[in-house]
């Protein structure tokens, strides 16, 4: 039997407020544990909430982006469960009024075509505690550190189809999050996760299938495993004749399975209700159009703009945008060169890069700034550097031994340029490969190469390539 899958996210984003929602306790990461909760957070007796405006500032931002509603009027709600980490035995959050709603984000598809992703709302939430079972002998333990750190719950349409769709909009949003400065991004510290609502429906169906959430990924690698997971989980359990549970599920990615927590809750098991310490948010016009002011070129509008700008193709235009910091340096490398964009994207996207990647670097922490690199890609181009020796300039430069200049000067790499020097070279390596240069008149052309590769190495890599290959067949030639 053919199955289709129906998956909806659900996007925890941490906000990047310096201070919690509703408390003036500190949100900075790696505190030890407990000394960032405060009484506000810890839900003492005596203590009211107070809502934090950048917060609201930043979901505004958000909403903007995807071409949301803003709602002005919003409500915070009570989301009433126990849990260890959860003091107050309640969350606040927001339920039948969210303060954004009805957005959407366009992702591009495996074959190239693109997609409309429908975001159901977007509301304003505390986070919880953390419970740590690791290193405590048969007991947990709870750090409130994150209680009341601010998220912003971004809800899907259930719109995707696959494990890779789903992907592609988590790392959208990613993208989006971090380019309006709403969100520092860092899976690892959880600063972004997402849950994975996932079911199945006989191909052509229109009523949705029972789901299983998959809850608190923080990795595209593992949200994408777990989907498949769940996929294939479901889609055996059908075939066989049994049914699918709503439930919450755990993803084990030692195991790469999932396995149930809890039966799944309905929004009644919460049993929500107004805050009555908080009164309704009010957003009014003027915040939002203050707001609007600041949102950033987005990602596909700097994609698009650079494709037509710079002639990139849509593939090197898409990995340039891929952070806001990374389009940023490219285009003061453009600068700084003065033009000669394809060649800036080739270094930006090929030795930067790979260096970043190797030394596990953000592109903010590049010991070789854009004007340095700049000032190394001109040299490429006055061919005072060959290509080949431009890479061992970028090498040094990234160990600090200082600019393109610098290198080139102290290293002795300064490409020969000039024709007489070269065709000395190469009648000397004429010389020493009487065999070869005989062999190679006598119809062998493919000994061409070798030719090439004894010049360059007879001049240490310094002779510009192109003269050496004009000159070195008017030479063989004899």
């Amino acid at each position: 039997m053919e199955w289709e899958t129906v998956i909806g996210l659900e996007i925890h984003t941490q906000l990047l407020t310096r201070s919690k929602i509703f408390s003036g306790a500190a949100t900075a990461f790696g505190a030890p544990p407990n000394t960032q909760a405060c009484l506000v957070d810890l839900g003492y007796p005596g203590v009211l909430p107070v809502l934090n405006q950048e917060a609201v500032r930043m979901a505004v931002k958000f909403g903007l982006a995807i071409g949301a509603t803003i709602a002005p009027r919003s409500v915070f709600a009570r989301k009433n469960y126990f849990y260890p980490d959860l003091p107050k035995g309640y969350q606040i959050s927001q339920y039948e009024l969210p303060v954004v709603s009805r957005g959407s984000v366009e992702i591009e598809l495996e074959d190239g075509a693109s997609k409309r992703i429908g975001i159901t709302r977007a509301h304003l939430e505390e986070d919880a505690g953390k419970s740590l079972h690791e290193g405590f002998a048969g007991v947990s333990g709870i750090d409130l550190n994150r209680a009341g750190t601010p998220l912003l719950e971004i809800v899907s349409e259930p719109d995707l189809r696959s494990a890779r769709e789903a992907v592609t909009y988590m790392k959208k949003i990613h993208t989006l999050v971090r380019y309006l400065g709403i969100c520092d991004g860092n899976m690892q510290e959880g600063s972004f996760r997402c849950d994975a609502n996932v079911s199945l429906r006989r191909k052509g169906e229109v009523k949705f299938g029972t789901r299983a959430e998959l809850k608190n990924i923080n990795s595209f690698h593992f949200v994408e495993k777990a989907i498949n997971y769940e996929i294939g989980r479901q889609a055996e359990l059908l075939e066989s004749g049994g049914k699918v549970v709503q439930e919450t599920r755990l993803y084990d990615s030692k195991k790469n399975e999932t396995r149930s927590m809890r039966n799944k809750e309905e929004a009644n098991d919460y049993r929500y209700f107004p805050d009555p310490d908080l009164l309704p948010l009010e957003i009014a016009p003027q915040l939002i159009e203050a707001v609007r002011n600041t949102l950033p070129e987005l990602p596909d509008a700097k994609r698009q703009r650079f494709a037509e700008r710079y002639g990139l193709s849509g593939y090197d235009a898409g990995l340039l945008t891929a952070s806001r910091e990374l389009a940023d340096y490219y285009e003061a490398v453009v600068e700084a060169v003065g033009g000669e964009p394809k060649a800036c994207a080739n270094w930006v996207m090929g030795e930067l890069a790979a260096a970043l990647n190797r030394d596990n670097q953000d592109i903010t922490a590049s010991p070789v700034s854009a004007a340095a690199l700049a000032g190394l890609i001109k040299r490429v181009l006055d061919n005072t550097v060959s290509g080949k020796l431009a890479k061992e300039v970028f090498e040094a430069m990234w160990a600090g031994e200082g600019d393109a200049d610098a290198v080139i000067a102290k290293r002795g790499l300064t490409q020969i340029t000039d024709s007489s020097a070269i065709e000395k070279v190469i009648e000397e390596v004429m010389v020493a490969n009487a065999e070869q240069l005989a062999a190679y008149r006598a119809g062998k052309d493919k000994l061409f190469a070798f030719f090439v590769g004894q010049v360059m190495k007879a001049s240490k890599g310094k002779a510009n390539p192109q003269q050496v290959n004009e000159l070195l067949l008017k030479k063989l030639k004899g």
